[in-house]
Parts: C-alpha cells; structure tokens; sequence
C-alpha cells in the first residue's frame, strides 16, 4: 500500500498546519475543560499559616498528659486573640488558625471537658504536630501549580483558585463548521425517498465536538456539485478556524471535496493514510483555515474524527497532549493477523478484557452504539489468542 501516510505522521503533520489559536482570560466559573495558556504559579503559602485538621482543643504537645485549662476558642475565619501557655488549651475547630503557642491538636473525642477544665480520656494525639496543617504544606509561593497546557478539571479549578490567582488564561476555543455532502442524504426524521437515507454524520460530529473546547455551527448540508462545495468552504473558511467535511473525500464520480478545496483557491496537505477505517482522509488549508476531509461511512467518520478531528481542535485549543492516550488490556478472544493498514476496531471493553464489536464494516453504525473502546491492530501483527495484551483507545 505504497503512498499511505502512517497515521502517526499524518496526526504530526496535521497539527503541524497551524499553531494553537491564543489566548484570553476567563473567570474559574467558565474554565472547565479550558486549557491553559500559561502556568499557574502559587502566589501565596497553602496553608498560610498553622491550621487545624480535626475539632479538638489546641494544646503544648509538652504539656501532655494535662489536664488543661480552656481560655477560648479559635474558629475558622478569624484569628485567636491569645496565645496557649503552659497548662492552657484552646477550643478549636477544624480549618482554624493555630494559636501562638500551641503545636499539636487533641481531638475532641479524646478529651472530657467540665466547665474550663479539660481531660484527657483516651491515649491523646501520640506525637507533636499531630491534627495540625502545617504552613505550606499544599504549596507554596513561587510553585508552579498548573502547567501550560492543562485541560482544567474541577480540581485543577480548585488549586488555581487557591492559588491566589482572580482569573485564568486559556486557550481560544476553536470555530468548527461542519459540513456533509452527499445528494443521498436527507435531514433526520425527514420522509425517505428511495435510495435516501438519514444524515447521521453531522449530528454524530457536532455531538463528538460538544464533550471538547470547540465552538461548531450546526452542520451545513450541500448537494454533490464540487461548485457549490467550493462556494461552500471559500466562505465558512473566513468564518472558521476548522472545516470539517464528511463524504466526497474517496476517488468516485461524486467526490468532489478535494476539487472544491484547489478551486476555492486552498491548497491540499495531504491525502490517505495507512488505517482501516478512515483510509480516504483529507487535510489541507484554506486561508486561515484547515479543511479536513472525512470519510462519509459511519464508522469511518467516527475513527477518524476520533484521532484526528478531536485532536486537532485540542491543539488549537493549547492542550499540551493532545493525542487520544493508548491503554493496554487483555483480549477477551482470539484476534487474527493484521493486514496492509493499521485496523481501528470498534470494541467493548468489560471487566478489564477487550472483544471486538460483531460487525466491523465501515457503513454500520449500530455497533457505534455500544462500543467504547477501539481496539488497535498493527500492520501485518500476528495472531493473537483471548488473554494476550492489545492497544486500544477509549470512546466512551
């Protein structure tokens, strides 16, 4: 299969067209699955000073095994208003500063208290410093928290707040448009004629695009006529920083994404890859643009936009890895013998085994319906049988 491109290096050289899109500042309450645009640098101690880790009674670890007298409290959110001396505790609670004095922390249980008298029941806090945040012990400042290019989780949200930080730089999100061809297709819900059937690449794309930082138009349909098609992208090109276009990237009478891209005056990158499904994938660029080419079988247009689409609107989005992560796990059955291109196969993994969905053409789409996993097979691998190890990559 001479003149294939391996998918790693087409992934490489789509990414390669364009550098992430820039940056802008956000508030935390907009961040989630953002990616950063600069690291997150700790701007203040995380616990700026001593803090309780439990409700007790703050005490001198050396003043053990009491008893004590209570001269106050200490809560969260306020300072305590004297030191603990010797003899002295002092009623606090959890996430409160540490009072002057004090090192260690008994937990309420551990204690009975008459009045201002405290004593201890049980065996105590067995070692100095026990039940206390020490300062800094979370961060510091000057740490870099955060790395650029960090997709902003919940909890990655919680430490940049921490941080000090009032709001986030990230990545731009990405403008998709998508766009299907075919005269064959007919909007979902819509009466059939014979030899039509239901667009479901459009809303299968836009749903795939909706779990990542994009900002897709609802996907756009054009008949089978490479002039329309070129009018088509000449105009959403100014508009968008990814066409997306799924059919007419193959070599039939009716496929006409690859003329309409030179005829809007964009310029092809390159053309099929070494994998099954997804073998007929377009990329190239128009203006500021990058058109990529999809398959339109079902299940080519899922794989592809899975290692290729996905990745690309993450990059423009300044993730730092961009790529679908590759996972291990043992086959549920035997597997036979690789081909002339990388096979992406639609499979379900349970209890920690890989089988592969029954029906692996590229026109089905029920088996999309309940794989999660694609399962990789090499180029020209060897059989293998049920528990031997293989690649694959999540989708669900």
């Amino acid at each position: 299969m001479s003149g294939l491109l391996a998918v790693e290096e087409a992934q490489a050289g789509l990414l390669a067209l364009r550098g992430p899109l820039g940056s802008e500042n956000i508030a935390f309450s907009e961040s989630l699955g953002r990616h950063l645009a600069d690291d997150v640098i700790a701007r203040r101690d995380q616990p700026a000073a001593p803090l309780s880790a439990m409700d007790g009674y703050a005490i001198r670890y050396d003043d053990l095994p009491g008893p004590w007298t209570v001269i106050g409290e200490s809560a969260a959110g306020a300072a305590p208003d004297r030191s603990v001396g010797p003899g002295e505790a002092m009623r606090i609670f959890t996430g409160a500063l540490l009072p002057p004095g004090a090192d260690t922390v008994i937990v309420q249980e551990d204690v009975a208290r008459k009045g201002d008298e405290l004593a201890l029941t049980r065996d105590g806090p067995g070692a100095r410093g026990r039940h206390v945040r020490t300062r800094a012990a979370d961060f510091a400042a000057g740490d870099r928290l955060l790395a650029a290019g960090t997709r902003l989780t919940p909890g990655a949200i919680a430490a940049a707040a921490m941080s000090g930080a009032g709001q986030l730089a990230v990545g731009r999100r990405p403008r998709v448009a998508i766009v299907t061809t075919g005269d064959e297709l007919v909007q979902p819900g819509r009466a059939l004629a014979p030899g039509q059937i239901p667009e479901s690449n459009g809303v299968m794309l836009a749903a795939m695009l909706a779990g990542e930082i994009a900002a897709p138009t609802l996907p756009h349909h054009i008949p089978d006529d490479r002039a329309k098609i070129a009018s088509a992208l000449k105009e959403l090109a100014r508009r968008h920083d990814v066409i997306v276009t799924v059919g007419g990237a193959s070599v039939g009478d009716h496929d006409h994404v690859r003329g309409a891209l030179e005829d809007a005056g964009g310029r092809l990158d390159f053309w099929k890859i070494a994998m099954k499904p997804g073998k007929p994938l377009i990329a190239g660029t128009l203006g500021d643009a990058i058109l990529l080419g999809l398959p339109g079988n079902p299940s080519s247009a899922f794989v592809t936009a899975t290692l290729f689409l996905l990745p690309l609107v993450r990059h423009l989005a300044g993730a730092g890895t961009p790529l679908p992560p590759v996972h291990r796990a043992p086959l549920a059955a035997p597997l036979g013998e690789g081909g002339t291109r990388r096979d992406y196969l639609r499979a379900r993994l349970e209890n920690g085994r890989l089988t592969p969905m029954i029906g692996q053409e590229s026109g089905r789409t029920l088996p999309l319906a309940s794989a999660n996993a694609l399962l990789i097979r090499d180029i020209g691998a060897p059989p293998r049988d049920a528990g031997d190890m293989a690649d694959y990559i999540v989708i669900a």
